[in-house]
């Protein structure tokens, strides 16, 4: 026997994709964008001047580029790291909102291991307090970024993510707005057709032949 599905029950299981034609799409990919790019390049360039001072690959003593130290492990991650950010960039829409909230959380996770393992022989990332406090910013960052848009009590109702969790309620305002909309339509063409029927005949009384 066949099941039928209501067009509403489909949509609440299919990931809304950002369409950049529409002006929030747009706007909120653009936001995603940026933060993937500006980030990535951040660790790119930090990536690629660790790598030029020729650092142990796992020397755990490190040196220092930038205020941060750093050895080759970390260095050829950061600009991994930074290469994927970019991509997501030029992606944009959900997959760079998903890369920067995914990437986010890691680093995120990789401060408090690292924060555990200062000082220790484990430390193979050669990371210091001020790594440990850049990869905690980096985090927030790219969480911020991610989830702009995305997540929050109180988004509008033109909100694609608002739409895509609420699609029973988009729809009947959908509705009521495309009635909205079609009486005002109807209510212009009544105005200007009214003055249209009102005015006088081009030729007026003269043009009129006299009876009899």
């Amino acid at each position: 026997m066949a099941v039928l599905h209501h067009p509403l029950d489909q949509a609440k299981r299919h990931r809304y994709v950002l369409d950049e034609h529409l002006p929030v799409d747009h706007r909120l990919s653009r936001i995603y964008r940026v933060g993937a790019g500006l980030v990535g390049l951040l660790l790119l360039a930090f990536g690629i001047m660790g790598l030029f001072d020729r650092i142990g690959f796992f020397d755990t003593r490190g040196d220092t580029v930038a205020g941060l130290s750093t050895n080759g492990a970390l260095s050829v991650l950061s600009i991994v790291v930074g290469l994927l950010l970019f991509f997501g960039m030029v992606r944009g829409g959900n997959f760079a909102s998903s890369l920067n909230i995914v990437l986010g959380t890691l680093f995120l996770i990789s401060g408090f291991v690292n924060l555990a393992l200062l000082e220790t022989g484990l430390n193979f990332l050669a990371f210091r307090i001020q790594n440990v406090l850049f990869s905690f910013v980096v985090g927030v960052l790219l969480l911020i970024f991610g989830m702009y848009g995305r997540v929050g009590s109180a988004l509008p109702h033109d909100n694609p993510y608002w739409r895509q969790r609420h699609p029973e309620q988009a729809a009947r305002e959908q509705r009521a707005l495309a009635t909205a909309r079609g009486k005002e339509l109807r209510r212009s063409a009544s105005v200007r057709g009214g003055r249209l029927e009102g005015r006088p005949h081009p030729g007026g009384l003269e043009g009129q032949r006299p009876s009899g």
